[in-house]
C-alpha cells in the first residue's frame, strides 16, 4: 500500500464521476442501506460532458440490434417521464422526427420503423403532407418522416444535479473538486488518491467518462481505450422557438446521427453536433469550419434558420469507446470493479436503465444490498417564477420579496430563484446558470452576472474575489471595493 500522510475516507462504494451515469447511479444505489461516496472533477456535478450533452431524449429505434446502446437506451426512454416528474426536472415530450430527403432514405427511414416497432417503440410513418403539416417551416422538398412521439428533451446539467441532491437526501455523501490522481487494489480493498485525501473502498463504480480507461488503467485494468469524439453546437434565442415542435434528424451516416435540430427543454432552438475524431480528450474549441457545417445542415432541414439569432456556441467530446459500444460490466482483471464506460449517444437516455442495472452487477461482486425502507424518490419542488400566474407570483412575493426583485432580464430569474439555487448546492456562476438559467439569455449574463456574484458572495459567505465562474482559477473579481468614510469622500 502506497504510504501517505493525507486525510483518509472510506466507504463501501466509490463512485468516480458526477456526470448523468454516475449521478443516476449514485440516486439509484441510494434506494439501499449502503455507504456511497461520489468523487467529481470539477466544481460541481455535471458538468463534464454532460454539461455539453445535447439533451435529447431518444426514442430508442436508432441503436443497433443486439448491441448495449439498443438494451438500455428504449427502457431509459420509458424511465424519463416518471423520474423527471419526481425530481421536479423540466422534460418536454415533444416527439423525435427522422426525415428522409429522397425515396432512397425513405426506404432507410422504413428500416429504423422496422427495427423500433420490434422493440416496442411508438412510431408513425409520416407522408410529406403529413410532416408538413406538423411541421410547417421544414425544408419543403423532403420526402416524409418517422415520427416517434415519446421521444423529448431534458436539460442535462439541471438533471445531473437534480439526481445529486435526490442521492444526498437519502444518504450519499459527495465531493467536488475531488479529481482521482492515483488508484490500486490490495487486500481486497481499493484505493483511490486525490490531491487532499485517500479513500478506501470495498467497490468502486468507473463512471469517470472521457477519462475511464485513465481510471482503469491506474488499477492495472488496461483492456478498453476512450476515443474523444468532438461535437460543436449552436444555440438561438428564444424569439426562434416555435420554428419547429420536434427535434428533427437526418437519415444517419455511418459515424454520427448527423446534424440536428433541437428544441431544448428551456425553450431555444439548438443545431448540431459535428462529429469529429479528436486527440485530447479536453479539446473544447469551435470553430469556422465546425460552424459552417453545422449551420448548413440545419439549414438543409429548416431553411428559415437565421444566423444572427444564435446567442452562444460550445462544444462537447463524446466518451467513444473502442468497442464502438457501451461498456458495463465487472472488471475481468480487478474484483469489485465496475465499469461504466464508453457511454456516448444516447447515454443520456440510457442513464436510468444503465444505473438501475448497477445493483445486479454489484450483487454479482458480492455486495449484499438491502432496501431502504424510507427512500424518498422525490426531491423538494422548485419556484420557476415566470411559469406562475400572476395571483400565484403576488402571493409569493408577499411571502418572500427577494421573488420580485428580477436578476436576470433575459430570462426572467428572480433573487429567491438564485438564492434556492445556492441552498440546493450551486457554488458558482455557471452552477446558477446551469440550474436556473440566469446568465443563459441573449446577453449572456452581461446585465446579471455582477449582481449574480454578489448573491453568491452574501449566500455563502465569502469575499467577491472568491467568486468563481467554473472553480479555483476562474474568479471573475480581482479586487474587492471599500467602502469610503465621509472623510475620505470628500
Amino acid at each position: 500500500m502506497k504510504v501517505t500522510d493525507k486525510q483518509t475516507l472510506t466507504a463501501q462504494v466509490v463512485i468516480v464521476g458526477g456526470g448523468i451515469i454516475g449521478t443516476a447511479t449514485a440516486r439509484e444505489l441510494s434506494r439501499y442501506n449502503v455507504d456511497v461516496l461520489l468523487l467529481e472533477a470539477e466544481a460541481e456535478v455535471g458538468w463534464g460532458t454532460t454539461k455539453a450533452n445535447s439533451g435529447i431524449v431518444h426514442g430508442g429505434f436508432h441503436e443497433e440490434p443486439g448491441t448495449l446502446k439498443a438494451k438500455y437506451c428504449f427502457p431509459g426512454n420509458q424511465m424519463y417521464p416518471q423520474l423527471c416528474e419526481e425530481l421536479d426536472v423540466c422534460f418536454k415530450q415533444n416527439g423525435i422526427l427522422m426525415v428522409g430527403r429522397t425515396p432512397e432514405e425513405m426506404e432507410t427511414v422504413q428500416e429504423y420503423y422496422k427495427r423500433g416497432t420490434e422493440r416496442g417503440v411508438k412510431l408513425q410513418l409520416l407522408s410529406k403532407e403529413e410532416l408538413l403539416e406538423q411541421e410547417p417551416n421544414l425544408d419543403p422538398e423532403l420526402a416524409g418522416a418517422l415520427y416517434a412521439p415519446e421521444g423529448g428533451s431534458v436539460m442535462p446539467f439541471e438533471l445531473a444535479a437534480a439526481l445529486m441532491e435526490n442521492a444526498v437526501q437519502n444518504g450519499v455523501r459527495y465531493e467536488v473538486n475531488a479529481k482521482v490522481i492515483g488508484a490500486w487494489a490490495e487486500g481486497g480493498k481499493k484505493y483511490l488518491e486525490t490531491a487532499e485525501k485517500v479513500i478506501e473502498a470495498d467497490y468502486v463504480i468507473n463512471a469517470a467518462g472521457l477519462f475511464s480507461d485513465d481510471l482503469a488503467r491506474m488499477f492495472g485494468d488496461d483492456y478498453f481505450s476512450i476515443r474523444p469524439r468532438k461535437g460543436e453546437e449552436y444555440i438561438f434565442d428564444l424569439s426562434v422557438k416555435d420554428m419547429v415542435k420536434s427535434t428533427i434528424f437526418p437519415v444517419p451516416g455511418k459515424i454520427s446521427k448527423g446534424i440536428l435540430v433541437i428544441p431544448t427543454a428551456a425553450g431555444n432552438l439548438m443545431m448540431g453536433p459535428t462529429g469529429d475524431n479528436v486527440d485530447e480528450k479536453e479539446d473544447l474549441g469551435t470553430s469556422q469550419d465546425g460552424f459552417n457545417r453545422v449551420f448548413d445542415g440545419a439549414k438543409s432541414l429548416v431553411p428559415g434558420l437565421d444566423p444572427r439569432k444564435i446567442i452562444a456556441q460550445f462544444a462537447g467530446v463524446r466518451a467513444a469507446s473502442d468497442r464502438g459500444d457501451f461498456i458495463v460490466e465487472l472488471s475481468p482483471n480487478v474484483p469489485g470493479l465496475v465499469h461504466l464506460a464508453g457511454i456516448e449517444s444516447p447515454g443520456l437516455t440510457a442513464a436510468p436503465a444503465i444505473a438501475a442495472d448497477v445493483p445486479r452487477l454489484l450483487r454479482e461482486a458480492g455486495l449484499e444490498l438491502e432496501e431502504k425502507e424510507d427512500f424518498n424518490p422525490r426531491r423538494s419542488g422548485v419556484i420557476r417564477f415566470h411559469t406562475l400566474s400572476r395571483e400565484e407570483q403576488d402571493k409569493l412575493v408577499q411571502e418572500d420579496p427577494s421573488f420580485g426583485r428580477i436578476i436576470c432580464r433575459c430570462e426572467s430569474i428572480t433573487e429567491g430563484e438564485i438564492v434556492d439555487a445556492i441552498h440546493r448546492g450551486a457554488r458558482t456562476l455557471d452552477g446558477i446558470k446551469f440550474r436556473v438559467r440566469a446568465g443563459a439569455g441573449r446577453c449572456q449574463g452581461g446585465f446579471c452576472q455582477p449582481f449574480i456574484t454578489q448573491i453568491l458572495s452574501r449566500e455563502l459567505g465569502i469575499p467577491v474575489t472568491q467568486v468563481t465562474k467554473a472553480g479555483p482559477g476562474s474568479e471573475q473579481v480581482k479586487y474587492e471595493a471599500k467602502e469610503l468614510s465621509e472623510q475620505e469622500v470628500l
